[in-house]
């Protein structure tokens, strides 16, 4: 074997055959392991799906938050209506029936309680429920205070939760109000939902 030739098997020095392609015989080199990647069909078709679905979700929500009675009107106040406990009358003024099931009727009595003391104002309000229908029920409402000349002078919203059907619960909280000199209470928002 001449001194300028490797060993067979060995790599070849020199120049290659025409007819031989460079790496011949050797397997082509493996790239980087290729990832799958998932058409962007599928991606906006997930997408769209699940808009779709959160729309729905929306809507029900919607339409189910809108049985309540969202008409401001003024607060009940056992101070101006008999004091008495039974449930409101089934009949309205000028003859009309009103529904039996009026959910804002369980609101029987939701005022301001004056406790300012030694001129530090503690202003508060005070509320009475009870449960005309015939399952346990939560209730929420939103509230404002407006002063004579219809300025809001504060608002909130109240919770009652797990009042059982003919339960009668009273409930109170704080305010923000310096005086209740001519303020008027006024529901702007009522809703009761059954109770799980």
């Amino acid at each position: 074997m001449p001194a300028n030739q490797p060993p067979a098997g060995g790599p070849q020095w020199g120049p290659r055959d025409s007819g031989q392609s460079p790496g011949a015989g050797w397997p082509p080199p493996s790239g980087p392991p290729q990832k799958k990647r998932r058409s962007r069909g599928c991606l906006w078709g997930c997408a769209g799906a699940l808009v779709v679905v959160v729309a729905i979700g929306i809507a029900v929500v919607v339409t189910a938050g809108n049985d309540g009675d969202d008409s401001t009107t003024a607060a009940p106040s056992t101070a101006s209506a008999p004091s008495t406990a039974s449930a409101p009358s089934a009949t309205a003024p000028q003859g009309e029936t009103r529904k039996a099931t009026n959910e804002r009727d369980d609101l029987t009595s939701f005022q301001i309680d004056d406790r300012s003391t030694g001129g530090f104002s503690d202003v508060w309000l005070t509320w009475t429920i009870r449960n005309n229908s015939s399952e346990k029920s939560d209730y929420s409402w939103e509230w404002e205070a407006v002063d004579s000349g219809g300025t809001r002078l504060a608002n909130g919203t109240e919770l009652e939760t797990a009042v059982q059907p003919g339960q009668t619960t009273k409930g109170e909280t704080p305010t923000t109000l310096k005086t209740v000199q001519g303020v008027k209470l006024n529901i702007t928002s009522f809703n009761r939902t059954r109770s799980y």
